[in-house]
């Protein structure tokens, strides 16, 4: 997860305009803007695209849109997201999958957390299973313990409000490895 240095990974007022809030684009330049890569952000991209069995992530990452589905919704991503697996999107409201390019399957889950990583395990097999984002459905996966691994990377830049990843939590961390650049800090903890 990219967060600001004061604790946030997505900006206050997320919509449609400003999918990650506002400022909330800074958080992710280390990883996006290709132009002045540094090598350590390079090789922490490269940890972030690996690929996965499968992805559990929140409604909101998928889209801004609340309540009933605006059935032409199709991600953020374009015709071909970077997932290249099946992603399972924790909702309130019922929809079918939606198949994109490259191998991308959105299945769209309404019970629980709980259900969507299992669901994701089962078709991982013995690959790893991403618990990509956003704010809640992290809080949600380390409330459940379904995280060993965590990847923290942060910018040097705050937000003043927006979306907690740590909100409520209270966890144990070992730091495994730590490794930065001008523009962020990659810190890989193993979650106790």
């Amino acid at each position: 997860m990219s967060m600001s240095l004061d604790g946030y990974v997505a900006g206050p007022d997320q919509s449609l305009a400003n999918p990650l809030g506002l400022g909330g684009p800074k958080l992710h330049t280390w990883h996006l803007d290709r132009t002045n890569m540094h090598p350590v952000d390079e090789a922490a991209t490269a940890e972030l695209l690996r690929p996965m069995g499968a992805y559990v992530m929140g409604r909101n990452m998928f889209g801004p849109i609340r309540g009933d589905w605006a059935e032409d919704w199709r991600g953020w991503w374009g015709d071909e997201p970077p997932y290249h697996a099946p992603v399972f999107v924790l909702t309130h409201y019922a929809r079918d999958s939606v198949e994109m390019a490259g191998g991308t399957t959105f299945h769209f889950v309404t019970d629980g957390f709980d259900a969507a990583l299992e669901r994701a395990r089962e078709v991982a097999g013995d690959r790893d299973v991403d618990i990509a984002g956003g704010a809640s459905t992290v809080r949600q996966a380390l409330a459940a313990g379904a995280i060993e691994d965590l990847y923290v990377d942060i910018t040097p830049v705050t937000l003043g409000a927006g979306e907690s990843m740590f909100a409520g939590i209270s966890l144990d961390l070992t730091q495994v490895e730590v490794t930065y650049s001008p523009i962020a800090t990659h810190i890989h903890y193993r979650v106790s």
